[in-house]
């Protein structure tokens, strides 16, 4: 039993490095991405307008917050 405990956290811990990794603030941003696409899948046209620009303001946030750390 402790044998598969340990196979079930490795698992979780490559997984959140995997998609974390060393920024979570693009994890959190595409999650909230995702969510906001899905609830606005029937609204074509504002989905249109709202969806890339929330891709600019994600990736202008990276690049931001990079610039910051280094």
């Amino acid at each position: 039993m402790n044998a598969i405990w340990r196979a079930v956290r490795s698992f979780v811990r490559f997984w959140r490095d995997f998609l974390i990794g060393d920024a979570p603030e693009l994890f959190i941003g595409v999650l909230v991405f995702v969510g906001v696409a899905f609830a606005l899948h029937r609204h074509g046209g504002i989905a249109a307008a709202v969806l890339p620009l929330m891709v600019v303001a994600l990736l202008a946030g990276s690049v931001f917050a990079g610039r910051a750390r280094s």
